[in-house]
């Protein structure tokens, strides 16, 4: 079973990306656990179609702490097995608690069957919060991923991302597997993101183009794979997964000075736009 966290700057495409990718490795016959962490509860919306799930917390808070697998997990698109951790009520308590209470409570209840594939964490934001960082601190996910764009706060979002993986990296055995590009259509874009990932000892496992259909597929409450698996854009998603499944390549990553990375910005003409 390969645990596996995704993380990225908020609103960089997260859980899309997650979700989609999922699709594709249900698709080739994988048995995936989704693990949704963030407090707006929507990392299993799409492998859910649409549906509301109840959250962790939710269930801890109205039914105590006598809870079933099934009143937590939900099954998804092709097989998958969904859960959303939730977040405190709105101004009290520490969002990150959502996730370690989940994986404690998945791990009481036997989610974590031998049968497993794969679970993926959909981790919200950044890793400054040391509950949201809970899944590479204490070994839970052996391997992140990192979604980024050609963006400058994407990319530095990404290195901020790379220097908590290598605090962890010893302690919890965590270790980069590589940077997915969601792209946004700036300039050099693929260049740029190779070039940076390569400067963190890493690699770009996938360039993903933009393609509303995406937001087509989102609007119909279903992944790309699921809505329409004939578009060229569900090939993307099958390129990933296929990237994922296959990856050898996990490494200490060597995060950059903020100096080097606005040189690199500089290298591919991003700094100058912003001027």
């Amino acid at each position: 079973m390969r645990q596996i966290a995704i993380y990225g700057k908020g609103g960089i495409g997260k859980s899309t990306t997650t979700q989609n990718t999922v699709a594709a490795l249900a698709e080739l016959g994988k048995k995936v656990l989704v693990v949704g962490c963030d407090p707006k509860a929507d990392s299993t919306r799409l492998l859910l179609h649409g549906m509301n799930q109840e959250t962790v917390l939710d269930t801890l808070r109205d039914e105590g702490e006598d809870i079933d697998l099934e009143d937590i997990m939900r099954p998804g698109y092709g097989n998958s097995m969904c859960v959303e951790s939730g977040g405190p009520e709105p101004g009290v308590g520490c969002a990150g608690r959502g996730i370690i209470t989940s994986i404690n409570m998945l791990e009481a209840l036997g989610a974590y069957t031998p049968d497993l594939d794969y679970v993926f964490y959909d981790v919200l934001g950044d890793v400054v919060c040391g509950g949201f960082a809970m899944p590479i601190r204490e070994g839970k996910a052996q391997e992140i991923y990192i979604v980024a764009s050609g963006e400058m706060m994407a990319l530095y979002a990404a290195n901020n991302i790379s220097k908590g993986i290598m605090k962890f990296a010893d302690s919890g055995g965590v270790r980069l597997g590589g940077i997915i590009c969601n792209s946004r259509n700036v300039d050099n874009e693929y260049d740029m993101l190779k070039a940076f990932a390569q400067e963190l000892g890493s690699q770009l496992i996938h360039f993903v183009p933009r393609d509303n259909f995406v937001q087509r597929a989102e609007i119909n409450r279903k992944t790309v794979i699921d809505f329409d698996p004939t578009v060229p854009q569900a090939d993307e998603y099958r390129a990933l997964a296929r990237n994922i499944d296959g990856n050898d390549m996990f490494v200490v990553p060597k995060p950059m000075t903020t100096d080097r990375l606005e040189e690199l910005l500089m290298e591919f003409g991003l700094m100058d736009s912003l001027v």
